[in-house]
């Protein structure tokens, strides 16, 4: 199992927080990024502010809307350590 590296938590942030800083980043309103990604305004409201729990296939939707990878909204603030010999 020598392919896999330890991953590290670098910050402390929740994954409603990741996709909130990323929907601000990008000047979406709640309103706009529930649309795209196509989830009810409630449901992302209560994701963002951490009453609700991320799911993967949120995470998929909100991925696609944000451009992102889903492992950036539902794993924020993980490195993987990077190999010196890659």
């Amino acid at each position: 199992m020598n392919e896999f590296r330890p991953a590290t938590r670098s910050i402390e942030i929740s994954p409603g927080e990741s996709v909130r800083i990323l929907r601000e980043l990008q000047e979406l309103t709640q309103e706009e990024l529930a649309t795209r990604a196509g989830l009810p305004l409630a449901a992302l409201v209560e994701i963002e502010s951490d009453r609700s729990a991320l799911d993967i296939e949120q995470a998929k939707s909100l991925a696609r809307a944000l451009k992102c990878h889903p492992g950036a909204l539902a794993f924020p603030g993980w490195n993987v350590e990077q190999d010196s010999a890659a």
